[in-house]
């Protein structure tokens, strides 16, 4: 079953500029349908037709077992694929593909794969979290012509969405546990395939998960972000720290980097929209961390509909601790062999670049999960309308403390060949804590200088 644009045509998309520039919150009638006919996080309930889709089915706590280091085994290791797309068959599904993906085959028609597995639907997470999104649905409003948000609490402002940016915001504000902090790797391969690895300790609260916030005057701020680079020597001690706000056009983020060598704080403005991404070799922009993120205000967004399509999910195999990197980075793209794709339901969003403003990407296709409200894909074009490079996300629930997040985010630049690969723990000491605790005095910019001691 595909639902195309037919589901939003007159009535909807004729109240669509309403909407972004006064409100946004439906009725309480409508909000009703969480937990009923709508998942608690505003996805269908049932699945498809002939259920290639399941129903959606809430993973529990203890799904696998956790080891010593806090990775999570996978509960689907014995499932086979049911088949793989290769460039050999790729046509026979093009209809369930992004764009990107099937670029994908064209560009590497020799070693890209996408292996499909049977499809589950089990993302949840706290019921605190399902009771603030129920609220958000009949409170939440957009300010500032849909690049801010009112009346907003924890996570997901709109999860029965009428238009595009109604959708994005839901990416931007999705639950990831609250707090976190992680040891990630970031590689930029050659197209030989060769790499070294920038190394990163993260830490990521969002506002209610400080100790001091005070829910009488929440502010402006969504989250707080702290970057630290561990390696390699040369980039070591480097912190970047960002103030992220809910209305970036009435406040924008703030932002300030340590420099370990000049051991100064300076502000960092250009930690946004198509800014460099830190240590990227020129392979990603600051808003492309995440899949995406920062202030929409630069695009006009266009909702085009649901559809099913194959995306990354429940990669626990690329997640195993027994994993080398040099298993996961090849030539061209990542290892496929160890890639999981389920047919799942998504979001499709257009956005375009507004007249008079600037971003090397012109047009960006997005491609939401309608079960976590995370971009599993991302296509963006050039200045020329041409496809230039294809973000896709590997996805996992992090079962054991009720969190959908990425295992892996990839951007592949289709034109020069080479990719980024974000976000593997595999040979880290542990995996994510989402026990982090933290106050407003931890992410000043006074802080950074004790956080940038080599």
């Amino acid at each position: 079953m595909k639902i195309t644009k037919s589901l939003f045509h007159a009535g909807v998309l004729g109240l669509s500029l309403l909407a972004t520039s006064v409100m946004a919150a439906v009725p309480a009638a409508e909000a009703d349908k969480l937990g009923k006919s709508l998942t608690p996080m505003g996805a269908e309930m049932a699945g498809n037709a002939d259920g290639s889709i399941p129903a959606w089915k809430p993973m529990p706590k203890n799904a696998g077992t956790v080891d010593s280091k806090g990775f999570l085994s996978d509960p689907y290791a014995s499932e086979k694929p049911l088949f793989t797309i290769t460039k050999q068959n790729v046509d026979q599904y093009k209809a369930k593909l992004a764009p990107g993906q099937y670029a994908m085959f064209q560009r590497y028609p020799d070693t890209f794969k996408m292996p499909v597995y049977p499809s589950h639907r089990g993302a949840t997470v706290p019921d605190a979290v399902f009771a603030a999104i129920k609220k958000n649905a009949t409170t939440t409003t957009l300010v500032s012509g849909g690049n801010g948000l009112e009346n907003f609490d924890t996570a997901v402002p709109f999860p029965i969405p009428k238009t595009g940016v109604e959708v994005i915001w839901n990416h931007i504000t999705r639950y990831r546990g609250g707090s976190v902090t992680r040891l990630v790797t970031q590689a930029t391969p050659q197209p030989n395939g060769s790499f070294s690895l920038v190394y990163f300790q993260d830490q990521f609260v969002f506002r209610d998960k400080m100790k001091d916030y005070d829910p009488a005057n929440p502010g402006n701020i969504l989250f707080y972000f702290k970057q630290k680079v561990t390696a390699p020597a040369r980039l070591a001690g480097g912190v970047l720290l960002v103030h992220e706000t809910l209305d970036q056009v009435k406040e924008p983020r703030s932002a300030w980097v340590y420099n370990a060598g000049q051991r100064r704080v300076r502000r960092a403005p250009q930690v946004s929209y198509d800014g460099p991404g830190t240590a990227a070799d020129g392979l990603r922009t600051s808003d492309n961390l995440d899949m995406f993120n920062g202030a929409p205000d630069r695009y006009d967004w266009k909702l085009v509909g649901k559809q099913e399509m194959y995306i990354a999910s429940d990669s626990y195999k690329l997640d195993d601790p027994k994993l080398k990197y040099a298993d996961i980075i090849k030539a061209g793209h990542i290892n496929q062999d160890l890639a999981r794709y389920e047919l799942r339901r998504v979001w499709h969003v257009t956005a375009t670049l507004k007249e008079g403003q600037r971003h090397i990407y012109a047009k960006r296709d997005f491609f939401i999960d309608e079960d976590t409200w995370q971009a599993a894909v991302i296509d963006h074009y050039d200045g020329r309308g041409q496809l230039w490079r294809v973000a896709e996300a590997h996805a996992q629930d992090y079962y054991n403390v009720q969190v959908p997040w990425y295992t892996l985010e990839t951007l592949y630049d289709l034109q020069s060949g080479r990719y980024l690969a974000l976000g593997m723990k595999n040979e880290e000491k542990s995996a994510y804590d989402f026990g982090f605790t933290a106050t407003t005095s931890d992410f000043t910019p006074a802080a950074l200088r004790q956080d940038g001691v080599r």
